[in-house]
């Protein structure tokens, strides 16, 4: 591991006066990581206890390791499927990054899910699933199932221009269900894709206290700014009641516990005691009821356990080249078109986590958790409790300039329809709409300036 005392890179001939060391501490003093290689997102935190270095340890295997269809003779790694996505939590997040779309040869994907919805809500005010095949396509199958799907993906290629002149392309995709295997969809049915995020920091944003959050919420554009980013509450199955969510694309997941069990069960089949059911639709139960199952549940809570812990202390990669001019003038033309507004640089973390190493931190990560109605060119139509379809919780942006390194891609956005940052930007729309106007408006230089910048976060 890359220990902090390694400091700041070296200047170079453009670099002038530094600036404060501390903003390249991402993930404050203890869960910033100075490695810039391919391993950049799957470094521990620092400062964690002996006990606390061996759950970690034991949560990085069981996030690698494949699980397998039951009955098997590792025990505790049966119960896949019988329909399910990967086979294991690095399937969607290799080497703890973020997934790319697979759009050739009708493949499998690999960290691009589609979720799926009718009009109405559950008894807890979620997403009410498609009658044949539930609330999530799954693409894979063990020996004796089917898969439920595929989805198909085509990309139109759309022009544009900058006011200086300049050319641009965006790429809208279009979704197209094919090979169904248990009916036809509902008419009226929803699909939403949801690409897997890298993983660094997620532990630190569960620290955010709920004040901190709320605080930064305007639902009603009280300041008329035009930014009314507001709150998503969920139901968290563990306390049985309604709470701020947090994670996931629309922030639908109250904690990291939940929403790594969520994914178990959704994504790889594996039952768990917050969710100790298959995703069966009734029909699909009647044809699977004798396949066997890896134990009731099929994920121990000493297993998820680890695996959260795993999740909640992955140090971030520090910002790099804190002297580079271009990039400094970049954060600032960043604050000047108000891309800070929905994305936070500085905030701060509670006092009452119960990993000490996430108390009391200063972080960068270019978030503020809140839901924004970004447009109707990225809207889903898809409400996730009270995201409605052209809601989405503002992404983190800290260790986005890692991903080309670590994933060896950049398509980002909550499909990657985005091919870089650049992309990303003229894609916002809604209550972004303006800063994204804003941009376009820039010098080229001055556009080259900012996406350096982004580019070393």
């Amino acid at each position: 591991m890359f220990a902090i005392a390694l400091g700041i890179t070296a200047c170079r001939p453009e670099d002038k006066t530094e600036i404060d060391p501390d903003k390249a501490l991402s993930g404050g003093p203890l869960l910033t990581t100075f490695d810039a290689s391919e391993n950049a997102f799957g470094h521990q935190a620092n400062g964690l206890t002996f006990t606390e270095d061996g759950r970690f340890v034991s949560g990085n295997s069981l996030f690698q390791s494949n699980w397998v269809a039951a009955p098997a003779s590792v025990q505790s790694l049966d119960g896949l499927g019988p329909m399910f996505n990967v086979s294991s939590c690095g399937g969607c997040h290799f080497k703890d990054g973020r997934a790319k779309p697979v759009w050739e040869n009708n493949a499998p994907q690999n960290g691009l899910l589609f979720r799926l919805s009718i009009p109405g809500t559950d008894l807890h005010g979620g997403p009410l699933g498609e009658p044949n095949y539930g609330e999530q396509l799954q693409d894979r199958a063990i020996l004796d199932a089917k898969i439920e799907g595929k989805i198909r993906i085509t990309y139109t290629e759309i022009p544009g221009n900058y006011p200086d002149g300049s050319a641009y392309s965006l790429r809208k995709p279009t979704y197209t269900p094919e090979g169904l295997n248990f009916g036809d969809l509902q008419p009226g049915f929803m699909l939403s894709p949801r690409i897997a995020q890298q993983l660094s920091g997620l532990g630190l944003l569960e620290a955010l206290s709920e004040n901190t959050i709320l605080a930064l919420s305007d639902p009603a554009d009280a300041n008329g700014d035009g930014i009314s980013g507001r709150p998503n509450y969920v139901w968290d199955a563990s306390l049985q009641k309604s709470v701020l969510g947090r994670f996931g694309w629309k922030a639908n997941q109250p904690d990291l516990k939940q929403q790594t069990a969520a994914a178990f069960n959704g994504d790889i089949g594996i039952t768990s005691s917050i969710f100790p059911l298959e995703g069966f639709t009734p029909a699909q139960q009647q044809l699977y009821a004798h396949i066997p199952n890896g134990g009731s549940p099929e994920l121990s809570d000493e297993q998820l356990g680890k695996v959260t812990f795993y999740l909640q202390v992955l140090a971030v990669p520090a910002r790099r080249d804190l002297n580079n001019t271009q990039a400094q003038n970049g954060e600032i033309l960043f604050a000047k078109i108000g891309c800070d507004k929905c994305h936070s640089p500085l905030l701060e973390t509670d006092n009452s986590h119960p990993i000490a190493v996430l108390r009391n931190t200063t972080i960068r990560p270019y978030t503020d958790m809140l839901l924004h109605d970004m447009g109707p060119e990225l809207a889903d139509g898809r409400p996730d409790f009270l995201a409605d379809g052209q809601e989405w919780r503002t992404q983190p942006l800290w260790g986005i300039g890692m991903i080309r390194t670590v994933n060896k891609h950049q398509f980002l956005l909550h499909d990657g329809r985005a091919r870089n940052i650049e992309e990303a930007i003229l894609w916002h729309g809604g209550e972004a709409q303006g800063s994204r106007e804003a941009f376009k408006s820039l010098k080229k230089q001055e556009r080259e300036d900012l996406l350096r910048f982004l580019e070393r976060l």
